[in-house]
């Protein structure tokens, strides 16, 4: 807790049997998690620091097409509507493509969840908006060459991996170690963490790095 008790002031007597109040700011805690092994400990910082990477990135985006959308509403020609759509459509593709290119696969994943968390719309729905229906299908089709769909949503109700990184989205919060904005998707976390009982599940890593080693011994194996 960061709260300190506020100074008393000097001329203020205070007698045995007083009493005063403070206003204390609201603090919000969250039960200690819970892991089956130390294991599974690492793989859940492994992704912590994925999700503390495409966080702000998706707190960009939304902030720069909230921009987007005020700005339109107060221009009155649809000619220059279409002018200053053009630029911030220019500079969404590239930041957005460049720092897919950037990351892993699974960043550029949680990157595509945290944007729908950010703005309340999925990133394929962003890029058809701004552009055509056939550009939002070809950067799709770019995304899946990576394995990945701009048509992901995120539900930290019933998807594994989107409630750990909700979970891990909280505690920064709490922490001060990510600034906090609001999500413009619906969802109640205290209820699902309760339904969760604080269970960390990272099976699917363990199962996707167990694939990643059994490629690799493959690859030496042919070499030799």
């Amino acid at each position: 807790m960061k709260d300190t008790i506020p100074p008393i002031a000097k001329d203020l007597l205070i007698k045995e049997g007083d009493f005063f109040t403070i206003q204390l700011d609201e603090v919000e805690l969250l039960s200690k998690q819970k892991f089956k092994s130390q294991v599974d400990v690492r793989y859940y910082y492994w992704l912590r620091k994925k999700v503390y990477k495409a966080y702000p990135y998706a707190v960009i985006a939304s902030q720069r097409l909230d921009s987007l959308t005020e700005r339109l509403k107060r221009i009155k020609r649809k000619s220059r509507k279409r002018k200053y759509t053009k630029i911030i459509q220019k500079y969404l593709e590239g930041e957005f493509t460049t720092q897919l290119k950037k990351m892993t696969h699974t960043e550029g994943r949680i990157l595509i969840k945290l944007i729908h968390r950010q703005t309340g719309e999925t990133a394929y729905r962003q890029v058809k908006e701004l552009r055509s229906g056939w550009r939002a299908f070809w950067y799709n089709t770019t995304a899946n060459l990576f394995r990945l769909s701009l048509k992901t949503e995120y539900h930290p109700e019933h998807v594994n991996e989107d409630f750990l990184v909700e979970d891990i989205l909280q505690r920064a919060f709490i922490n001060d170690q990510l600034e906090e904005y609001p999500p413009k998707v619906e969802f109640n976390f205290n209820k699902i963490y309760t339904k969760n009982k604080g269970l960390v599940d990272v099976e699917e890593y363990k199962k996707m790095f167990a694939k990643i080693k059994k490629k690799r011994l493959r690859r030496e194996k042919r070499k030799n």
